[in-house]
């Protein structure tokens, strides 16, 4: 196993897959960039913390600490967007989600390069995946679980403020709608904002894996992260950004994860 992919094999029928918690760059391409700081500014901070007691649930976790500004792997691998006419990042990304550019002038990846990013981490990544849904989906359907956060208002993306639980399925193509209605009742609970299919549907691993007919039930949850730690008003800076991780703050957003985990673990073996 590469030292940059890790796989925690759990025996519960959930897989969790967490794309975008990484912040290695590897010295080469980070010399290209415009700032270390710009490079790491969109990492889902310290999501792989949040959720680290999945662990003690029997789930199994797939992460890759690769920066997703190096490469993303929750994106089309053809370059086709995930959201035709909306702003997004690409594979490769060039931009910050704010419109900042990573690389200085003339510093961005070529189509070789690309390719080359893409054999290295990219496939890697998806052959972890699938080899943990393979193993589980051989005992039964199996839950595929995308998490995600960002910061709660990024106006580039979108209007005003983000609602705390953003679950996503595609418009109901990646898994049965029992389990997007569980995981949208145990969100509920916590008294905060939810909504099924907003600004975000899902991304390219839930779209691509989710197949409910045969049995992987794929879906995403993206967090407004101000719902486990200190989410700036003022424009982010280095000075503010990322706000550090504070057990106490992000207690209670933990057990409501706990809740939506239970609620898939539930849903799955419901179908066995």
């Amino acid at each position: 196993m590469q030292d940059w992919l890790t796989v925690h094999e759990g025996s519960a029928p959930l897989v969790i897959g967490l794309p975008h918690t990484g912040t290695d760059i590897p010295a080469a391409i980070e010399a290209r960039m415009t700032s270390p700081w710009l490079a790491r500014k969109d990492a889902d901070w310290w999501v792989d913390r949040l959720y680290d007691f999945a662990v003690d649930m029997g789930a199994t976790l797939v992460r890759t600490g690769v920066s997703r500004s190096v490469i993303d792997v929750n994106r089309d691998p053809s370059g086709v967007s995930l959201y035709p006419g909306m702003t997004t990042t690409a594979l490769c990304p060039t931009e910050t989600f704010d419109g900042e550019p990573l690389y200085q002038a003339g510093q961005e990846p070529d189509a070789d390069e690309i390719a080359e990013r893409r054999a290295i981490w990219f496939d890697p990544y998806h052959a972890a995946l699938q080899a943990q849904l393979a193993r589980l989906r051989s005992r039964g359907p199996v839950v595929l679980y995308d998490a995600h956060s960002i910061r709660s208002v990024v106006p580039r993306l979108f209007e005003g403020e983000l609602p705390q639980f953003n679950i996503g399925d595609n418009d109901g193509a990646t898994c049965a709608g029992d389990l997007t209605q569980a995981v949208e009742k145990a969100c509920a609970i916590s008294g905060d904002s939810v909504v099924v299919n907003g600004r975000f549907k899902g991304g390219w691993t839930t779209r691509h894996y989710g197949r409910p007919q045969t049995g992987v039930h794929a879906i995403q949850m993206e967090l407004a992260d101000r719902g486990y730690i200190l989410d700036p008003t003022d424009p982010v800076s280095p000075n503010n950004w990322p706000s550090p991780y504070q057990p106490d703050r992000a207690e209670p957003m933990r057990g409501h994860l706990r809740r939506v985990l239970t609620a898939c673990i539930a849903f799955a073996e419901s179908q066995r």
